[in-house]
């Protein structure tokens, strides 16, 4: 059991520790530092916290439990729905080829469906040397059991070192699955994935603490090291339809009668924003005050042919409907260009939008932590500055 030990001689009660522990698991008492029942051990009063040094977390020695010598390449499963392979695959995948040149080996793809083998061709051309696939009517439509025991099987078998997923419903869904049946670690809605150049681990980051932190997580004792990233964190590699590669096939070793659930219908809700796929994004903050004046937004979204977004602040107001919230419990987004428009700019609103081409930020206060991102920031009034720029562009556009 990991212990945190205060040092009362040295502790001062000045509280530093305090503020930044997110679970109230500290007190002072006689002028020292006290840690009761709620600690979690996160580490989160550490680090560059005690301006004396008073706080030590003491962890235990952590116990491989599996081989990790017999475990090789990057895997990416390869999310598909009628016919279609989502993009984030191919994302991970230039991100996993990046993964696996780091440690020496290959990166490969997942594919698991019915009939799905002519995906393979797209799978080689964003990078993929080996797919290795599963096909069976009974993977025609996803389920997480059947896909959850072809998943399984493969990674049983080949043992790749790295399992990446989208962080979709579907992906979501099926790394947890995955997960706990091979009992190994996973880290979700990751935004950040490296290599450890000395341990040769997967580095694993992602917003914590409701994103006030950005943790960085290991998988040292078990394998796979799995993770779920989120659409448009990485950008779409090159693609090279010349490339090819190897097929590798293992049957489905579950019949429909062993599947607990059928699909019965599949409906599609009606989407009234697409802002993965938006090329220019207009987004309103806490500093449009309210639901009305929502208005100035649309405008030069409408000339622009832009979706429109927003903040959580500005959702949680009830000012606009969810589906229109970008960042960490929102949508991640990369366009090629992003309007923030009265939006100071929090970590949580920046963890998912920060990868924008070009960002234009208007705010009336300089200070605003959005400008440190910008790549143009206008300082004054949007109630202005938003009319004056959707006019100049509508005349600029020939739309005037």
């Amino acid at each position: 059991m990991p212990k945190l030990i205060i040092d009362k001689e040295t502790c001062t009660g000045c509280g530093a520790c305090i503020d930044v522990c997110p679970y109230d698991a500290l007190t002072v008492e006689d002028d020292v530092a006290v840690v009761n029942e709620k600690c979690t051990f996160c580490g989160a009063c550490v680090d560059d916290v005690c301006p004396v040094d008073a706080i030590t977390l003491e962890k235990e020695e952590k116990k491989v439990d599996v081989s990790t010598d017999e475990f090789k390449n990057v895997w990416v499963f390869i999310e598909h729905e009628r016919g279609k392979v989502a993009n984030v695959a191919f994302e991970l995948l230039g991100q996993g080829k990046k993964l696996a040149d780091s440690l020496g080996c290959s990166v490969c793809g997942m594919l698991i469906g019915d009939e799905v083998e002519p995906f393979a061709k797209e799978v080689f051309a964003y990078g993929a040397e080996t797919v290795y696939m599963t096909e069976s009517p009974i993977l025609k439509d996803y389920r997480t059991e059947p896909y959850g025991a072809a998943a399984i099987n493969l990674i049983r078998k080949y043992k790749p070192e790295v399992v990446i997923f989208g962080a979709t419903t579907q992906g979501r869904d099926f790394a947890g699955c995955v997960a706990t049946t091979l009992e190994t670690g996973l880290t979700a809605d990751c935004t950040g994935l490296d290599i450890d150049p000395e341990k040769k681990l997967l580095k694993q980051t992602r917003p914590a603490f409701g994103g006030n932190v950005m943790a960085t997580i290991l998988c040292e004792a078990h394998r796979p090291q799995m993770s779920t990233v989120r659409p448009k964190v990485f950008p779409m590699p090159p693609k090279d339809e010349s490339r090819t590669g190897e097929i590798v096939r293992e049957p489905l070793t579950m019949s429909e009668d062993q599947v607990r659930t059928r699909l019965v219908e599949f409906l599609r809700g009606a989407e009234t924003v697409n802002l993965a796929d938006a090329e220019i994004i207009v987004s309103g903050g806490r500093g449009l005050g309210g639901p009305d004046q929502f208005k100035v937004v649309r405008d030069l979204a409408d000339v622009l042919g832009a979706a429109v977004g927003a903040s959580r602040a500005a959702v949680d107001s009830g000012w606009i409907p969810y589906e229109h919230q970008v960042g960490q419990t929102g949508r991640t987004v990369r366009p090629k260009i992003y309007f923030a428009c009265g939006i100071s700019g929090a970590i949580q609103h920046q963890a998912g939008m920060r990868t924008s081409d070009i960002i234009v930020a208007i705010n009336k206060d300089p200070d605003a932590p959005i400008f440190r991102i910008a790549t143009f920031g206008i300082v004054g009034d949007l109630f202005q500055v938003l009319p004056q720029l959707t006019e100049e562009l509508k005349k600029k556009l020939g739309k005037a």
